[in-house]
């Protein structure tokens, strides 16, 4: 009996050091495993510091295995050539340039390194064999990144290199993945591996089907290995049957990117047509240098980014104004200095806009030199939209082709809703009745080739954007703009719209067929025997503006 009372005290002990045990592991077995990962790590980085090309690659194994994304950096300034180690202390950095200046980077955290401690350093030898593991294992553990963006790009990366440990580690992630683009890349990964190693026809028939649907150049190499190698009828038919699905959709989507590339051109000739019609429509001046407008606005882009070189993204807006306002001031000078004292003349209007258009670019080389300048673009305006691996649209001409048609359906509204718009129309139509009404037509004529230099100029800043701006820009672009405008009909901007887009796209399709060259030379002689047929051009005017 006495016994009793003593094992239960001994079981009530052994109860509360289990439980007060358990809770004391629980509370801090997390922290402990954090502690021994980041302490394995910096181990392992010791460790990398120290070893030669041999021992290298079972320490980035292990630093692999921790599945850690912010090795990421470290891979790839591997890879790149940017990791510097201490032997001695085991230190191992990025390295880093600024201005010229360099300066170092923890590997795991990004913070930079004080110059006391990036002594003594000397950078990390990598071969082709290390280089290659890191491209996969970069790839591997962004698999796992939160952003899909990520997630993709790095199942893209491995699709040329699908090694057992990847194809594992992206079936392992496709059960989990819930964005569908992802999901569809990572199946393709896996579709490849099956159609290249399965043992089992039906499962390699089911691959390569379903490779059928895709677009990624990896996918038609694999494709056309298994052509090569295969010897089964039914796979071989599969094959074929996919590629030739392949090769469908890359033609479609080549046509549609020859498209889009025709509307960009055609959107460059209708901003720096669209001022010349006005100025030939209404005045019947030949001006030749409307090309220099554009020059002047493309120069104007140049100074405002001079100005504000820390605001790129926003300069554009703050040119296009500007550059508005600088060749229109030109235009409104030019016409009340020369063009006004030649009406009724177009010989002689040509020739002294000829004068005028190489004095300006003598001007302009006597300012700011003959040679080419770089225009800056703005980061809202780099880089492309990727509709699919074999399609994609810049920005810069996605945002060009709007900002053409937003100009125009503004120009429409000016001439037709506003009272200097009725003026415009009512000169074009009948410069005397007009005068006889009590219109000025002299202010009309200079607000009316100031318009269309200002225009002329906001094309300008369009083109800084897409090439170099030099004293000869406007020069390569004054005659497609006059083919523009007697395609079109003089004097009409729908007609401008269309041609502009029409000489656009088809200048595009007929390169790749005939060459840059050969293809203004049929377009030019397309439009010559064009209007032998209809001298007024697509749209000709109707009624009194006819006359």
């Amino acid at each position: 009996m006495q016994d009793i009372p003593v094992k239960f005290v001994i079981h009530i002990i052994c109860c509360w050091c289990f439980i007060h045990g358990a809770a004391f592991a629980q509370g801090t077995t997390p922290g402990s495993t954090e502690d021994v990962q980041s302490k394995s790590v910096e181990a392992l980085l010791a460790e990398l510091a120290r070893a030669n090309l041999s021992e290298a690659l079972p320490i980035l194994e292990q630093l692999e295995k921790t599945g850690s994304e912010s090795l990421v950096p470290l891979f790839k300034a591997m890879i790149n050539g940017d990791l510097y180690a201490n032997e001695e202390s085991g230190i191992v950095v990025i390295e880093q340039r600024k201005d010229d200046v360099k300066f170092y980077l923890n590997p795991l955290n990004q913070k930079e390194f004080d110059d006391k401690d990036s002594t003594g350093l000397s950078k990390v030898r990598v071969n082709n064999r290390l280089r290659s593991y890191l491209r996969g294992a970069v790839a591997r553990i962004q698999i796992a990144a939160p952003k899909a963006a990520t997630r993709e790009q790095a199942v893209v990366s491995l699709l040329g290199d699908l090694t057992p440990d990847t194809v594992l580690a992206i079936e392992k992630a496709l059960l989990k993945e819930t964005n569908s683009t992802v999901k569809e890349v990572m199946e393709t990964a896996v579709a490849m591996n099956r159609a290249a190693q399965s043992p089992d026809p039906l499962i390699r028939l089911d691959a390569i089907q379903t490779l059928g649907a895709s677009q990624y150049a990896e996918v038609r190499n694999l494709l056309n290995q298994l052509k090569q190698n295969e010897q089964d009828p039914k796979l071989l038919a599969a094959v074929a049957e996919s590629l030739r699905s392949m090769k469908l959709r890359s033609d479609f989507y080549g046509v549609v990117d020859q498209l889009f590339f025709g509307l960009s051109l055609g959107s460059v000739l209708l901003l720096a047509a669209i001022g010349l019609a006005i100025t030939f429509g209404v005045m019947g001046v030949i001006n030749m240098a409307h090309g220099e407008m554009m020059m002047l606005g493309a120069y104007t882009t140049y100074v405002v980014q001079l100005v504000m070189p820390n605001l790129v993204d926003y300069s554009l807006w703050v040119s296009i104004p500007l550059a508005f306002l600088v060749a229109g001031s030109v235009g409104v000078l030019i016409e009340r200095c020369v063009i006004r004292f030649l009406h009724g003349r177009p010989l002689e209007t040509l020739l002294a806009t000829f004068g005028i258009s190489l004095i300006l670019q003598q001007a302009v080389r006597t300012v700011f030199s003959p040679l080419n300048r770089q225009v800056s673009q703005p980061s809202w305006m780099s880089g492309s939209v990727e509709i699919n691996p074999e399609l994609s649209i810049t920005l810069n001409r996605l945002y060009i082709f709007v900002f053409a048609l937003i100009v125009f359906f503004v120009l429409q509204l000016i001439l037709k809703k506003t009272s200097l718009g009725l003026n415009v129309r009512a000169v074009s139509q009948n410069r005397n009745m007009a005068k006889s009404m009590g219109i000025r037509t002299g202010w009309v004529d200079a607000m009316t080739f100031g318009l269309g230099s200002g225009i002329a100029g906001i094309a300008g800043v369009a083109l800084s954007q897409l090439t170099n701006v030099g004293p000869n820009l406007g020069q390569n672009y004054i005659i497609d703009s006059f083919m523009v405008v007697v395609f079109g009909g003089v004097g009409n901007l729908l007609g401008t719209l269309v041609a502009a887009f029409s000489l656009g796209i088809a200048n595009k399709f007929l390169e790749p067929v005939t060459g840059a060259v050969l293809a203004s030379i049929v377009v030019l002689v397309f439009i010559i025997l064009f209007i032998q047929k209809r001298p007024k051009g697509l749209f000709p005017q109707k009624g009194r503006a006819a006359e």
